[in-house]
């Protein structure tokens, strides 16, 4: 193998090993960020994403290592590297109409599984050929970069010293710098931006493949100007915001009477405010019942785990003068959004934690707890075990009351609500139900007492809003009480993913059952019509 001077001390070897380790690990991360709008952050789209980039590395190595043996010209592999920095450039450009594309192809032949389905294929079609590429980088350089046996654990351990490093970098920077500071598409021209340039470096040494270097330059330029701030929704025209934080993606929607907060562009609204400061008709106002079993009074204390944008607490405080609310919500971004979009007062506390980390570290004790964690199939498994449940409990007053939003109801026995229904009945000994009106949407309400609902009409006959004291009467006389069953989620065992994405499958087929109906009867050119 002929040797060039840009390679004669191995260090630039070394450093493609690096830039390559961390290249691999920020386009998985990136990766997440592009499919989460889409099929949610759950640990079900983290498994597909991590055994699919596997995969393409595991064949990279393989097909990198033959090629190598074959064929051990350093050109092969940098010219490989520009392909695969041209591939990732283009990944904010196109990868979303891809990710639509075979979602919309699946959505109308497959039954069951859609997520899982829709998730992998997604990943293989815009994912695994660059990374198969950057696969072939360790087995190439060690070719390159062992010249004898008696040096060579030296040489491949400083390789993958090199690499390892890199990678660790490529986890930290994107999650914590890139993303949160200019979002995913920029993080992937980044760190595009960084295999081209060394890429470039290279070939300009040799003086050779300089069309290839000039169009690969000409792409990457075209990426940079129309992928740098593509929209995840790009067929929305009523955004106010959109954007990222280290946990979700973002978008704020103005839609006239109201203003909606969603981290998913597929499916789900995860808060709102009615501009007329007015009843939402969403679980919120079934969830007003809480504050009223708990015979509200003045200065009870409310707290909500999963604030979002404060909508149940600005409820609470409008509805029952004198009470109280704090909240905790993971995301300090949304937090943010709250107060600037949603109208969520500064005199409102808001601590930025994780829900069950912020019970274990206080000592206080509420009139009610809310918690509004979940988020269709992204249902964090720690707050929703027995466990959790046994903690809220605790921190619940004599005549508390803890309300669950649960938004994926089922009819199907041992769906998601069930196992949560079954696991809160296993702590609390008054435990009932009700659903909400033209919604998925079920409110759980938990107590340590049975209800008086005497006492609980007496308090709904003295609230200031008739509206909202008739509405709570008639969800009152709705309640079902729940009736345990045998299904349990503790710590050590709550498939909440699976549970859930079950669920969604049903959600989808059902809203969808029309459109699929046309599709197999007229096909494209029905649906077009």
């Amino acid at each position: 193998m002929e040797k060039h001077d840009i390679l004669k001390n191995k260090y630039y070897l070394y450093l493609t090993e690096f830039f390559a380790g961390m290249s691999v690990m920020a386009v998985e991360l990136g990766a997440s960020r592009l499919l989460a709008p889409y099929f949610s952050s759950s640990q079900i789209v983290w498994t597909i994403i991590i055994g699919t980039i596997m995969i393409a590395m595991a064949l990279g190595n393989i097909w990198g290592g033959r090629r190598a043996d074959k064929n051990p010209n350093p050109d092969k592999l940098y010219g490989r590297l520009l392909i695969a920095a041209v591939w990732i450039a283009a990944i904010p450009l196109l990868g979303k109409y891809v990710i639509l594309g075979i979602s919309g192809i699946l959505v109308l032949t497959v039954s069951s599984h859609f997520l899982v389905i829709a998730a992998f294929l997604a990943c293989m079609a815009v994912f695994v050929y660059p990374l198969f590429l950057l696969g072939t980088v360790t087995p190439s350089l060690v070719k390159y970069t062992v010249d004898s046996l008696s040096d060579s654990g030296k040489t491949v351990g400083t390789l993958g010293a090199f690499n390892t490093i890199g990678s660790i970098i490529g986890t930290f920077l994107p999650t914590f710098v890139t993303i949160p500071a200019v979002g995913t598409a920029v993080t992937f021209l980044i760190f595009s931006g960084v295999l081209l340039l060394l890429s470039l470096v290279y070939f300009i040494s040799k003086g050779r493949k300089r069309i290839s270097c000039i169009l690969a330059s000409g792409l990457f330029f075209l990426c940079s100007i129309f992928g740098h701030s593509g929209s995840f929704a790009f067929w929305e025209k009523s955004l106010v915001y959109e954007g990222e934080s280290i946990y979700n993606y973002l978008q704020v929607k103005d839609m006239g009477n109201s203003v909606i907060l969603s981290t998913n562009v597929l499916f789900g609204v995860q808060s709102v405010m009615m501009k007329e400061d007015e009843l939402t008709g969403m679980y919120y106002d079934y969830a007003l019942l809480a504050p009223a079993l708990a015979d509200a009074k003045e200065g009870s204390e409310i707290l909500v785990l999963g604030m979002g944008t404060g909508t149940f607490a600005k409820q609470c405080m409008k509805y029952f003068p004198g009470a109280k609310a704090e909240g905790v919500e993971i995301d300090e971004k949304i937090t943010r959004l709250a107060r600037e979009y949603f109208a969520l007062p500064d005199s409102v506390e808001v601590a930025t934690y994780d829900g069950r980390a912020y019970l274990a570290a206080v000592d206080k004790t509420y009139d009610v707890i809310m918690v509004d964690a979940y988020q269709d199939i992204t249902i964090p498994f720690q707050m929703s075990s027995l466990e959790f449940f046994t903690m809220v409990k605790e921190h619940l007053k004599e005549d508390g009351v803890m309300v669950v939003n649960m938004n994926m109801h089922s009819k199907e026995e041992g769906n998601i609500n069930d196992y949560l229904s079954d696991t809160i009945a296993s702590v609390f000994p008054c435990v009932t139900t009700v659903d909400v009106f033209g919604s998925t949407n079920r409110e759980l309400f938990a107590k340590n007492q049975g209800i008086d609902y005497e006492k609980l009409h007496g308090t709904l006959d003295n609230l200031a809003s008739r509206e909202l004291a008739d509405m709570l009467k008639d969800i009152s006389g709705k309640l079902v009480p729940y009736e345990k069953g045998e299904y349990l989620l503790t710590d050590d065992k709550a498939p909440v993913e699976l549970l859930g994405m079950q669920v969604i499958d049903s959600l989808i087929q059902d809203e969808i059952g029309y459109y699929k109906e046309i599709f197999q009867e007229e096909g494209v050119k029905g649906l077009l019509e």
